[in-house]
């Protein structure tokens, strides 16, 4: 198709994810659709030859970048061996090799790969798992799951009710019933958060005071009927909301205390993401479930995981009893061989130890927007950040939903792509601008990304 029929066939038959197809109802170039037709090393090109920095990779996608052919020509050559088998009472040999791969970097004894095709899967395996685990362990009752305000865990069923966004789960109510949300870690809100009680001034304080209100959920629900915690090691939704000092050493002995699994959702954090192959490394704590998907095969293949201890896996080990769920496409040999080679690039290029060099460099150019009237905060960690626009730096004050609708979203991130920059713009929660570049940018990709994210909220500041 021409430029011409690709927006004629867009506008009449491809029904976009979360997207505001009235924004594309009309004509003239400022209705089209956004068409991306290539990718090479950290930049995207779309069909009129413009070049953006993938300043989001993808959607926390793309590690390696774009244009990798040593992925590609993995995925062709397992496609011509073997191009589709089940794990259902089957294996191949790419699922073995790579779950033996995963299992070596999983912290302690979570030893037990459960494929599927992406993150949202691989979260409603684990609470399916949880739920199965208690029953044959003689503790039907806990069932109900925690998460925290503002999280996103995806937009299936399951996934979506422990999402703790309102505004994403309104229009698909009822949901699947007793999921309960504790605060989130927002030491920039600590005040809002505490009611007051907390200024964020003492971020352990205000760690241990988040962390402890787990502990208040579930004794709220009973502890008889609480099966797992799910929790980002830093949170995604609301703007990258990295952990205070010890938040993740309380939580872990909440979930003990309590006999309740934790599982760390790492759709986004795991694979490089915060400088380490998973964000339990990062935060040093081990967790009962790893969730992860996304940059597990760098975006060139769909895949997901739900990681488990051998603790989990111990009723299924013996006897008659099965995990009775799974995915056709969980595992797909394809994907499957697509994450060996990725892992094995990470191993060769050394891309942990380039991520955590270089996580310094983009903090600190980062933060050089907070000489800006609109930035109110920077924050996050490894290549994993959030900017926070405010209406008034010193007290904090933000956007009304209209100023949201009208700078944020009708000008910033238009302002954002027209000028170069493929990244977030996200009022999901506070607004925000988010930033999660291919693990491969180094200082002048960094240098791109502040001076254009400068050049449009120096302008959005003048519309306030």
């Amino acid at each position: 198709m021409d430029d011409s029929q690709l927006q004629r066939a867009a506008k009449d038959h491809l029904w976009m994810h979360f997207t505001q197809h009235g924004r594309y109802d009309g004509s003239g170039p400022e209705h089209d659709v956004p068409v991306i037709v290539r990718g090479e090393g950290v930049y995207l090109y779309d069909n009129h030859g413009k070049r953006y920095l993938d300043g989001l990779a993808g959607l926390f996608v793309s590690q390696l970048g774009h244009g990798r052919t040593e992925l590609a020509e993995a995925a062709a050559k397992q496609a011509q061996e073997l191009a589709f088998m089940p794990l259902w009472s089957y294996a191949h040999p790419a699922a073995i090799e790579l779950a033996d791969k995963i299992a070596s970097y999983a912290p302690g004894s979570l030893n037990r790969v459960f494929f599927t095709s992406g993150g949202g899967e691989a979260v409603e395996s684990a609470w399916k798992l949880a739920k199965n685990y208690f029953k044959l362990t003689g503790k039907p009752m806990k069932h109900k799951v925690i998460s925290r305000s503002i999280a996103y865990h995806g937009t299936t069923q399951g996934a979506l009710s422990i999402t703790g966004l309102p505004n994403l789960k309104q229009q698909f109510e009822p949901l699947v019933p007793s999921t309960f949300r504790v605060p989130n870690t927002n030491v920039y809100r600590a005040s809002d958060i505490t009611g007051g009680l907390l200024d964020g001034s003492d971020p352990e304080a205000f760690g241990r005071w988040a962390a402890d209100q787990i502990a208040v959920a579930i004794e709220n629900e009973g502890p008889d009927t609480v099966a797992a915690v799910f929790l980002e090691p830093v949170q995604n939704a609301g703007g990258c909301f990295p952990p205070p000092p010890g938040y993740w050493q309380r939580v872990r002995e909440i979930c003990d205390e309590y006999d309740v699994l934790l599982v760390s959702d790492e759709v986004i954090c795991a694979f490089g993401r915060l400088g380490t192959m998973f964000g339990a490394e990062k935060f040093d704590y081990e967790p009962d479930i790893i969730t992860c998907a996304k940059g597990l095969t760098s975006g060139y293949s769909p895949l997901g995981a739900m990681i488990a201890s051998d603790r989990l896996f111990e009723p299924f080990r013996t006897g008659a009893a099965s995990f009775a769920h799974g995915y056709t496409f969980g595992g797909h040999p394809v994907s499957a061989a697509v994450g060996l080679r990725n892992l094995q690039i990470f191993e060769d290029e050394k891309i942990l130890d380039g991520v955590q060099t270089n996580a310094p460099a983009f903090r600190a150019t980062l933060e050089k927007l907070n000489d800006l009237p609109i930035v109110g905060d920077v924050r996050g960690e490894g290549f994993f950040y959030g900017i926070e626009l405010v209406k008034d730096q010193a007290t904090k004050e933000s956007f009304t939903d209209e100023e949201c609708e009208r700078i944020l979203y009708g000008f910033v991130s238009k302002g954002l792509y027209d000028a170069g920059l493929y990244c977030r713009a996200d009022d999901r929660g506070d607004p925000v601008i988010q930033l999660s570049p291919p693990l491969v940018c180094t200082q002048e990709h960094f240098d791109e990304m502040e001076q254009i994210i400068r050049g449009v909220l120096e302008k959005a500041w003048a519309q306030i």
